[in-house]
């Protein structure tokens, strides 16, 4: 059993926490927001993730995972402090760091003992060796410590079965010796470690977003290019899958992807390439794919209904993506956004999101369940795919509607039999519709 403090209770933190005392470690979470320590010590969940409320029950009630606002009382007895504290994006696009600069000084100025630090969250590259240079300025005396940059690898919905069963697990340190002992955390997973240094672990994990983010840019232009070639992308998709050399990973057309990793990632690395002089073109232009799948979306709504003003749209689906509730750079906020300034009414349903997107989107009007949702509205769009929205029963929707026109953002209907129910249906890349 290792001693293990983790500063930062959010996706990355929570999830780490978690995972690491369910492994048999002893681990404390740490966190300046009282609110959320609060809500952990009572065993209620600051984030929608499956299965973490269960995770977390089993091992405080173990002894192994406790959550607390000091900094000493963390940092007492362990032997590793990951931090996985937020990153936000900046102004200019670039990561802003202050969050990860108060942790490293907060570790800085109670550690008595040596320490290896933990770089948990996505960071930019270059980060380490200046979480170093904050922890030599502030600690006391010369406590040995060392730093190694660990990128999370983690999807919403799934986080928990991603750190569980990884597909690799990155290390960066200048310190060989302090990242094998990382390593160790990790060994019960038996899964591929791949240890290097601190600049090149960071790099990893922009680099895969930003390609994962490109997949999702691109299957997206083809679908437009099939709109008006009149060919599937859903089957051009699967035809380009079957290729080993491409996959079937990502490439799903839709609205554009969201969250809190992608947007800003993509951002960041643009920015980081631009302030050393080069021209990050593919990157600029997998941005303006993205923001222009949102404006797609109304552009479809406009012409299916011949003007947006006093119009009233529904949006099925309000969080990023299916099985959470995080609204970081929804699609579905932008929607409503440029819908609610050409005039038009929203209103909107989710799962789970929805007590967040009232925050978020405050004009939406927020329905019960997707056939309050359907009642009176003139067009639905389909904007996240919870699995409850492929089996609605659709002819009640169209009989709850005053119009006729469904959106489907991320095509999880079949066209025809949406035609055969009387619904105008418009899809994403579905090029039967213009040929």
């Amino acid at each position: 059993m290792k001693n293990i403090a983790v500063v930062g209770v959010g996706y990355v933190g929570l999830v780490t926490g978690v995972c690491l005392s369910d492994l048999g470690n002893r681990v404390v979470c740490v966190d300046i927001n009282e609110e959320k320590i609060e809500k952990l010590n009572l065993g209620k969940m600051p984030i929608y993730e499956p299965g973490l409320e269960d995770l977390v029950e089993r091992n405080v009630r173990a002894g192994r995972l406790s959550f607390t606002t000091s900094y000493p009382e963390c940092l007492r007895e362990a032997e590793f402090v990951f931090i996985a504290v937020g990153t936000p994006e900046g102004v200019d696009g670039e990561a802003d760091l202050r969050y990860v600069r108060m942790a490293a000084r907060s570790i800085a100025e109670e550690m008595d003992h040596p320490l290896i630090i933990v770089n948990k969250a996505t960071v930019p590259v270059g980060t380490g060796d200046w979480v170093a240079d904050i922890i030599r300025q502030y600690r006391n005396g010369e406590v040995e410590f060392a730093v190694v940059s660990n990128p999370e690898f983690l999807r919403e919905g799934s986080a928990i079965a991603d750190f569980l069963a990884p597909d690799r697990v990155v290390l960066g340190s200048l310190d060989r010796e302090a990242a094998e002992k990382v390593a160790q955390l990790y060994l019960p997973l038996r899964t591929t470690i791949m240890i290097t240094d601190l600049r090149t672990a960071e790099m990893i994990k922009y680099a895969s977003n930003a390609f994962l983010a490109t997949r999702i840019s691109f299957i997206n232009e083809i679908a437009n290019i099939c709109e008006a070639l009149g060919a599937d992308v859903k089957e051009v998709a699967t035809g380009m899958g079957y290729d080993a050399r491409i996959g079937h990973g990502y490439l799903d057309p839709g609205v554009g992807y969201g969250g809190s990793c992608f947007p800003k990632d993509v951002k960041a690395l643009s920015y980081m390439a631009e302030i050393k002089g080069r021209h990050p073109q593919l990157l600029r232009a997998v941005m303006d794919i993205n923001d222009d799948q949102r404006r797609q979306i109304v552009r479809k709504l406009d012409q299916a209904l011949g003007g947006l003003r006093g119009r009233t749209i529904g949006l099925l689906g309000l969080a990023f993506k299916p099985n959470t509730d995080d609204m970081r750079e929804a699609p579905a906020a932008y929607i409503a956004r440029m819908l609610e300034s050409a005039g038009a009414r929203v209103r909107g349903y989710d799962p789970v999101a929805g007590a967040v997107a009232g925050r978020v989107v405050p004009k939406v009007d927020l329905a019960s369940d997707a056939y309050d949702l359907a009642e009176g509205c003139d067009a639905l769009v389909v904007v996240t795919e919870w699995n409850e929205f492929k089996n609605l029963d659709l002819a009640r929707i169209r009989d709850l509607m005053a119009g006729n026109v469904i959106i489907d953002g991320r095509n999880i209907y079949e066209p025809e039999q949406l035609k055969e129910l009387g619904f105008y249906y418009r899809g994403t890349g579905r090029g039967y519709e213009s040929a």
